[in-house]
């Protein structure tokens, strides 16, 4: 599961300049929703990876896409 993590935060790290501490509080928040994940049964670290990255973009809007500046036109 640790090894989810880390790749999850790489890869969200790559996405964005983010300050340390917003950095901080997405690894405590992903950590938290992998556990969660784990605990409900799911075992495979991609599948793992790849929920954690979508959780962490829902969180943050970057999966908005009106945010994206996509109106639909």
């Amino acid at each position: 599961m640790q090894l989810a993590i880390d790749r999850i935060m790489q890869a969200y790290n790559l996405m964005a300049n983010r300050a340390e501490g917003a950095s901080e509080e997405a690894r405590i928040k992903v950590t938290e929703y992998v556990q969660s994940l784990f605990d409900g049964g799911e075992t495979d670290m991609q599948r793992l990876t790849v929920c954690g990255l979508t959780y962490l973009r829902e969180r943050d809007g970057s999966n908005d896409p009106v945010k994206a500046g996509y109106t639909g036109l």
